[in-house]
């Protein structure tokens, strides 16, 4: 190539093979169609690139060919838009994998019931793929996992297949990717690009939240930085598949480590008798060195109950102790608890049992105004319920029934909300604070109202009736 080993650029290296990735030409497949894979897949349909969804799921795939949405958030219009233009399709025949240029997975990783991670997923999807992999194709995994398990159990999968992608380091600097290391493989490229996705978050579109990429050589990140460069405002490149890994992971330990702060401080809060959400807000008036966080009834959604426990069983490898991240986790993995202690207090000053009492709780997605069940905090806090012996219903605009679960299966519909039903309750408890919610005539009609979320902090009339917890 005429440059010097160890310095030449990958975009003189390799351009030949990834110019492809720069064109709206190349075909994109997203495996797993979820609350990430959906909307990725969408806008790549959108920014006009050829786009094919698979899932094991047919009844998603059916959904989805009749012009269907099963995500409330994403408007069945967008899917009949792009189906008719023919820039989107969906599948469950992974054997067209085959003819797609860029392969996207986006999978669960749950924890198991050892709370560890849980990698079935992905390595079922690396199997499909590596049974339709080809030369000259991009995998690149987002699922958000510890770090290494792009290089440690997708490449190998996909090694299998014959084809080869060799792990070698690079630099990237100002967004530019320099080859530190002669060599970096043909056949397959690979790469890691953490997800992002905030359902219900209305202050962000998906394409403008920067995407960060990392391969695991200089050719596989340059070819992610090419694909993801179409449809995203800003496509980021770190050093490795590793680096951006544990970038998601800190993200979400961040996250994590605030909320079981400030749930921690609620409990101190209510003992002295002090108004932790109000203390939040004044705190908030500092205009540097302080972001807010907010406490709850649990943590819930894919990343923040998950991510942690993904880094400290990889740390134990390394016989790294991550003594802070697993106290986090702990606080905000007990709250469910000190939800169940708060209501069956409330009920005993009341000369009332917690067992064959009534409670009403409101709210069973992870956050307000959203359709995602996924880690909720309400479905654990029905359980203990149940298991103190408690009468349970809910109610949640957003699921008319409870379906069954990986680990729960209620068999349970949403009640309805009037003044009669809302009175036939014992208790009813604010878990979710969707803003449908008619605050003012919840806790007017009913016995006794638990606010885990601050939702009836505007309520003037009944606060008797208020336990905040």
């Amino acid at each position: 190539m005429g440059a010097k080993k160890g310095t030449r650029r990958v975009a003189e290296a390799g351009a030949e093979l990834h110019l492809k990735f720069r064109t709206p030409a190349v075909q994109v497949g997203v495996v797993g169609l979820g609350y990430v894979g959906l909307p990725l897949a969408l806008l790549f349909a959108r920014k006009g690139l050829r786009t094919t969804g698979f899932d094991i799921d047919a009844a998603k795939i059916e959904m989805l060919e009749r012009g269907e949405t099963y995500i409330r958030h994403i408007a069945a219009a967008e899917i009949q838009t792009q189906l008719a233009e023919k820039r989107f399709r969906a599948s469950a025949d992974f054997s067209g994998l085959a003819g797609m240029d860029a392969i996207i997975i986006c999978v669960p990783t749950p924890l198991d019931e050892h709370r560890e991670p849980d990698l079935s997923f992905i390595r079922h999807t690396a199997e499909a793929i590596r049974a339709h992999l080809r030369a000259g194709q991009l995998v690149v995994l987002e699922s958000t996992t510890y770090p290494g398990t792009t290089e440690e159990l997708v490449l190998p999968i996909l090694e299998r297949s014959g084809l080869h992608c060799n792990v070698a380091p690079y630099t990237a600097s100002n967004n530019e990717v320099e080859v530190s290391e002669a060599g970096e493989g043909e056949g397959f490229l690979l790469a890691f690009s953490p997800e992002r996705e905030d359902p219900g978050n209305k202050n962000f579109k998906t394409h403008q939240i920067p995407k960060i990429v990392g391969g695991v050589n200089a050719a596989s990140a340059w070819a992610a930085q090419s694909l993801y460069g179409q449809v995203f405002d800003r496509a980021m490149v770190l050093s490795s598949s590793r680096a951006a890994e544990m970038t998601k992971l800190l993200e979400n330990i961040y996250r994590c480590v605030n909320i079981a702060l400030v749930n921690e401080l609620k409990q101190v809060c209510l003992r002295m008798g002090i108004d932790i959400w109000e203390v939040i807000e004044a705190a908030k008036t500092k205009p540097f060195g302080f972001t807010a966080f907010y406490p709850g009834p649990g943590l819930g959604g894919h990343c923040i109950p998950i991510d942690p426990f993904y880094l400290t069983w990889k740390a134990r490898e390394y016989e790294v102790p991550t003594r802070f991240i697993e106290l986090a986790g702990e606080v905000n993995a007990a709250m469910p608890e000190h939800v169940i202690a708060a209501v069956a207090e409330a009920l005993n000053q009341r000369k009332q049992c917690l067992r064959e009492a009534r409670v009403l709780v409101l709210g069973v997605a992870y956050k307000k105004d959203i359709d995602d069940l996924r880690e909720s905090p309400s479905l654990r806090i029905m359980e203990l319920l149940q298991a103190r012996g408690a009468r349970v219903d809910y109610n949640d605009p957003y699921f008319p029934r409870l379906h069954k679960m990986r680990r729960y299966d209620f068999k349970l519909a949403s009640v309805e909300l009037t003044p009669a039903i809302l009175a036939s309750y014992d208790a009813v408890l604010i878990s979710t604070d969707h803003s449908s919610y008619d605050y003012d005539e919840i806790v007017r009609s009913s016995r006794l109202v638990i606010d885990t979320r601050n939702a009836t902090h505007l309520v003037k009339d009944h606060r008797e009736k208020i336990v905040r917890c």
